[in-house]
Formats: structure tokens, sequence, C-alpha cells
């Protein structure tokens, strides 16, 4: 359990720590005078959604099998499969 807490904590500090993360936030630190307030909130909202997808990436990674992993994609396969279905009326 140990492991995986510090497994966690390495995985989520690797995110925050991620070259593309970093030159994000630094990019949006750099032109934030440059821009309105609503692109800044855009950018903003990008940046954590970014920031968002990449840690629960990375905790996927450590939390799950490379099998369960395939289960899981296979099962988000056949549920937007399903989702066109419905809504082409099939």
């Amino acid at each position: 359990m140990i492991a995986t807490a510090i497994a966690l904590q390495q995985a989520t500090q690797e995110a925050v720590h991620d070259d593309m993360s970093m030159a994000f936030a630094s990019q949006l630190l750099h032109a934030r005078n440059e821009m309105s307030d609503n692109d800044f909130a855009q950018m903003l909202f990008k940046y954590s959604a970014l920031l968002s997808s990449l840690t629960a990436t990375l905790v996927t990674n450590v939390l799950l099998t490379e099998s369960q992993m395939d289960a899981m994609i296979n099962e988000i396969n056949e549920f937007e499969e399903l989702g066109k279905d419905i809504t082409n009326g099939n």
C-alpha cells in the first residue's frame, strides 16, 4: 500500500513537472498581460485540463495493469459505439 501511495505521489509530481505542462504554464504567465481576461480564462482552463488529464493518465498507469487498461479501453469503445447506435436510431 505504501509503495502504491509513493507511486501515486511520483505520478502527480511527474505530471506537474512535465516539460509540456511547464512550457504551457510559462507561456501562459508570460502572455498574461497581452491577452484579454476572457482569453486568459480560456487558456487557464486549457492548462488545467492538460494537467488534469496528464495526472489522470499517469495515475491510471500506476493503478491498472496492462490487461486491466486494455479491458477498460474496450469497454469505453463499446459504450461509444452504443452511444452512436442510439444517436443514429439503430
